[in-house]
């Protein structure tokens, strides 16, 4: 009985002193993390000169609006995860991290959206769809990015428009050549070149509901049409001249329609 009753007191002891080092641990090394600011902050984008939709003064004029800029701010105060959902409500930001280090910087690091095309329809929107199909506000961006103009409503630039700004950028000749895509009310496309002053008309796009199907239906039509656009340009407007023809129509498989500049005549070249 009194070797049991040792043992309870031993066991005792040891739980007692084990308890005591753990608080001893967390009170008396609190005031040292009390005391440590931040002395730095560092804010890296990914891609900024590439993209420039946003900036790092960008990012901390806006964590200094929300009074979450942690410069000079005990770090034990500094709430990353709140800096993480503040900076990911920016319609410019994929995707946002924050870390404190144990010199007492804070860093965060940004990655930004990645526009595929502009669209500024009659109705007065003018806004980027990212490589998302989404859409993403107007803004001080400047690039060479393919224009969508005409009859575009916000449906049709994501599940149709998208594809067509795709497929002629997946394509290195005419992700140089094409600058402007134009839908006309009934939905036929055309396109302006960058050289050559003349209109390309390439249809109406395929339409399906079936999204899972969408894309590969305008995709196939699209690089069907601008195969045969290629070879037209490379061996008629090569010989004819780039500026001959006013208007160029690849609507149909069996033949290409041409409208000379000069006499307004059409011509049709199978």
């Amino acid at each position: 009985m009194r070797m049991n009753r040792g043992k309870i007191i031993v066991g005792t002891i040891d739980f007692m002193l084990a308890a005591y080092l753990v608080i001893a641990f967390f009170v008396f090394d609190k005031p040292d993390q009390e005391k440590q600011i931040c002395t730095q902050v560092n804010i890296n984008i990914a891609d900024e000169a590439t993209n420039g939709f946003i900036t790092a003064k960008e990012i901390k004029s806006r964590m200094k609006d929300s009074g979450l800029y942690p410069l000079s701010k005990p770090l034990y105060t500094v709430d990353t995860r709140t800096i993480e959902d503040m900076l990911m409500r920016s319609p410019f930001v994929q995707s946002a991290q924050c870390y404190k280090t144990q010199d007492g910087h804070v860093c965060i690091t940004l990655t930004q959206r990645m526009p595929t095309l502009r669209i500024k329809s009659v109705n007065g929107d003018d806004y980027y769809l990212d490589d998302n199909n989404s859409i993403m506000p107007n803004s001080h961006y400047t690039s060479d990015l393919i224009i969508a103009t005409g009859y575009i409503s916000k449906w049709f630039a994501r599940n149709y428009v998208a594809y067509v700004g795709e497929a002629l950028m997946a394509n290195d000749f005419w992700k140089n050549q094409i600058e402007q895509i134009n839908i006309l009310p009934d939905k036929g496309i055309e396109l302006v070149p960058r050289v050559g002053d003349q209109i390309i008309y390439i249809g109406q796009l395929p339409e399906t509901n079936r999204p899972d199907k969408r894309k590969q239906l305008v995709t196939e039509y699209i690089n069907r049409k601008m195969d045969r656009l290629e070879k037209f340009y490379k061996y008629g407007l090569s010989q004819a001249g780039w500026n001959k023809y006013s208007y160029i129509n690849v609507e149909f498989d069996n033949q290409i329609i041409c409208k000379k500049r000069q006499y307004e005549k059409t011509e049709e070249l199978n």
